[in-house]
């Protein structure tokens, strides 16, 4: 199997080298490159082609999330966004999650932690921390106001399946438990999940959990 090419963006010499010697010991990861900011993370994703970015929210100059914004904007992106921060509710979560992030790490995970991570959002197959994620989530979506009605109007071009499908991927639902739910095979879930991903333009289930919420399928609870 092709390894999943990481990059690590951090300001700090002894972060980046002590993730790069975590992940590069895992099989099937490799670690491509490392970046000191925003803006050197940008450049080193266009030259390199990672499958996913550990991307520091803070750091000098072009910080995290303008960096992510910029990566996941650019034509033809496919790099995923993992966010370091050292808050599991770090304020800027919420807006990293907007400028195209797919998820989260706290800065102390442990080497496990590290490795399922980045494979999880490499895979786009899953939320990383399902619980957090929604709540972050939801929480984010209260802070952004009203649906927007663009996106609602694209919420019509799934069928109703799908749109119950992601409905549930909002609600931080498994496929298993998706399928659990809507009683059909769990094969079957992965092929909707597929489906509204191409139909929506989105990149994985956290994006798809974002819209649910931005376009008002699925309302925060709680808050």
């Amino acid at each position: 199997m092709t390894p999943i090419r990481v990059l690590i963006a951090d300001d700090q010499t002894m972060v980046r080298q002590g993730f790069g010697f975590l992940l590069g010991a895992e099989p099937g990861i490799e670690v491509v490159g490392q970046a000191e900011d925003g803006a050197e993370a940008v450049a080193r994703v266009a030259e390199l082609a990672p499958d996913v970015v550990l991307m520091d929210i803070r750091m000098p100059g072009v910080g995290g999330i303008e960096a992510t914004r910029r990566i996941t904007g650019a034509p033809g992106a496919t790099a995923k966004i993992l966010m370091l921060t050292t808050f599991d509710l770090d304020e800027y979560v919420y807006e990293a999650l907007r400028a195209g992030a797919s998820g989260f790490l706290l800065k102390d995970a442990s080497a496990a932690e590290l490795a399922h991570a980045v494979r999880v959002v490499a895979a786009g197959d899953a939320l990383l921390a399902p619980a957090v994620t929604k709540r972050l989530i939801a929480e984010f979506s209260r802070l952004t106001g009203a649906p927007r009605a663009p996106l609602r109007e694209r919420v019509g071009t799934l069928t109703e399946r799908e749109t119950e499908v992601l409905a549930l991927i909002a609600q931080g639902l498994s496929n298993a438990e998706i399928a659990t739910a809507l009683v059909v095979a769990e094969q079957t879930v992965k092929t909707h999940v597929g489906r509204i991903l191409v139909k929506l333009g989105l990149r994985d289930r956290t994006q798809a959990a974002v819209f649910a919420y931005e376009s008002g399928l699925v309302r925060p609870t709680g808050h």
